[in-house]
């Protein structure tokens, strides 16, 4: 089991312990999301007329909405590669088949070879013997 982490962040200026079983870096690394989501808002007009808890519920929906956009685009992703994984596999068996044909057809060539063979040699004695003849 991974250990917890106790890890003093800074969070819109503030000092705070956040707790967690992730890395220490990964636990800044979300503390600094959220900080460049303040430095995003304080850009806006509106955003230094709002009350605080406007701002924070302002500041948890822009949050939530960027979770089920990359939610949604990891789903998209994952449905790609599900599509491109079953387009390798048809490849995959359509290449098998390839072989298989090209194994096939070179048997025949090779038959049809030695029967070509065969041919010209009955050829050649079937015109010995007629010039034998004459």
């Amino acid at each position: 089991m991974k250990d917890k982490n106790d890890v003093e962040v800074l969070i819109d200026g503030r000092k705070y312990t956040i707790c967690g079983f992730e890395s220490a870096e990964y636990l800044q690394q979300i503390a600094s999301y959220i900080n460049r989501k303040f430095i995003d808002f304080r850009k806006k007009e509106y955003y230094a007329r709002m009350d605080l808890d406007l701002r924070n519920v302002l500041l948890a929906i822009n949050i939530a909405d960027d979770y089920y956009k990359a939610n949604k685009k990891a789903s998209e992703y994952r449905t790609e590669n599900e599509l491109k994984d079953k387009m390798v596999l048809d490849m995959k068996h359509e290449i098998i088949e390839l072989q298989e044909t090209i194994t096939k057809q070179d048997a025949e060539r090779k038959k049809l070879e030695t029967s070509l063979e065969q041919a010209e040699k009955k050829n050649i004695e079937l015109e010995t013997r007629l010039k034998q003849k004459r």
